[in-house]
């Protein structure tokens, strides 16, 4: 047997509320896939099962809130035997958790099912709870029960009402869950920053020509030629992609790049494209396209959430000449790229005009120094100076 826990979806998550269970006691899982929905704070999440099995009991109820690494379910390894009823491991939470509500047997003696989230709001709301027929599986009692205890005959519109304020919640949310990743990030780690005008005449050429004759609907972005740039840079110097964990680095062989995308609400989310360095920039181009689709509709995967070795930031469309960004920690290194735009510059002995962008290197002294982040850079502009290689 083994725990489901809920995992960390970025350094600025603590806890999540868990939307809806995918499964139930009995089914088989494997692994990638599908088996809750929770909800963080910038976006409500597939949460997908790491290893195969077959789910015994499920611990939290839809609707409650609880810390990241909490026991959310419990599972059989394949083959194994459902333990005798009341042999059933109770949840963990951060080390210890409630007896289980979904599925697992109920302590002798007890006599009712209730989470601690309902029990705390029955509490709160002064409800009888033994007075409450639970509509949850195995009839425990969930917070919608103790809520509409609390308020008999309550118009659905008075109900709804609440949601007016939902989306200044989220947002108000949000932006505090950045502001706490960010200072944390500009504590812990110690930055250093860099910077590299690139010249993109070539790039640009090579793009337009490998967009001839295409729909638009098919065409390439420099988005995606710079990210496959980075990618194939970073093979180079594997101290720029990985993790710092535990007073140590874990550098990442794959080059899972998170992309830094705007909500439309205001606010962003940096979830991975996954395996940059080994895909072609056509089906790069699908996927960053889907990428953003899912992520401004809400409809991310954890894995896309919890896998980013590196973030990319490209505010060019925005018209800004550079940007400085901060480190998402864990990771130890972000890449910047402003505006593409013509610049003074000298090609064999004279003044030209030329399309550059400037690339920025926040990376983590802890890591690497200030010498692996300029080869880092000089990598980078020379995978651009030969974009048909990418």
């Amino acid at each position: 047997m083994f725990d489901f826990t809920l995992p960390s979806l970025g350094a600025d998550m603590d806890e999540g509320k868990l939307v809806e269970w995918k499964v139930k006691p009995g089914d088989a899982v494997c692994k990638g896939q599908v088996v809750a929905i929770v909800d963080t704070s910038k976006a409500a999440v597939d949460v997908e099962i790491w290893q195969d099995g077959v789910v015994h009991a499920l611990l939290i109820e839809p609707g409650e809130r609880i810390p990241v690494g909490t026991v959310m379910a419990t599972l059989l390894d394949p083959g194994e035997k459902a333990p005798p009823k009341g042999g059933a491991r109770a949840g963990k939470q951060a080390g210890e958790r409630a007896p289980a509500v979904h599925g697992a047997a109920v302590a002798e003696g007890a006599r009712l099912r209730i989470s601690p989230a309902a029990r705390k709001r029955a509490e709160v709301l002064g409800v009888d709870v033994a007075r409450i027929e639970g509509t949850g599986p195995g009839g425990a009692v969930t917070l919608a029960d103790i809520e509409a205890a609390a308020q008999p005959g309550v118009p659905k519109a008075a109900e709804a009402a609440p949601a007016v304020h939902a989306e200044a919640d989220r947002n108000t949310e949000m932006r505090r869950a950045i502001a706490a990743a960010m200072s944390r990030s500009k504590r812990e780690i110690p930055h250093y920053y860099l910077s590299e005008t690139i010249p993109m005449a070539r790039a640009q050429r090579w793009l337009s020509q490998a967009n001839e004759g295409r729909p638009i609907t098919e065409r390439l972005l420099m988005a995606v030629v710079q990210l496959k740039a980075v990618a194939a840079a970073l093979a180079q110097f594997p101290d720029m992609n990985g993790f710092f964990r535990d007073g140590r680095f874990e550098p990442v062989q794959a080059a899972h790049i998170g992309v830094a995308i705007s909500l439309r609400q205001g606010g962003l989310i940096a979830p991975a494209l996954h395996d940059v360095g080994s895909k072609p920039l056509d089906q790069l181009m699908r996927e960053l396209a889907d990428l953003v689709k899912r992520t401004r509709a809400g409809s991310l995967r954890s894995s896309e959430m919890s896998d980013p070795t590196i973030t990319v930031t490209n505010l060019g469309e925005q018209g800004v000449e550079a940007v400085m960004g901060v480190i998402y920690p864990p990771q130890v290194a972000l890449v910047g790229f402003g505006r593409i735009a013509p610049r003074p510059w000298v090609e064999v002995g004279a003044l030209v005009a030329m399309p550059t962008v400037v690339a920025s290197l926040a990376a983590d002294h802890r890591v690497s120094d200030g010498h692996r982040g300029a080869l880092f850079l000089a990598e980078l502009r020379e995978r651009l100076q030969r974009p048909e290689e990418l």
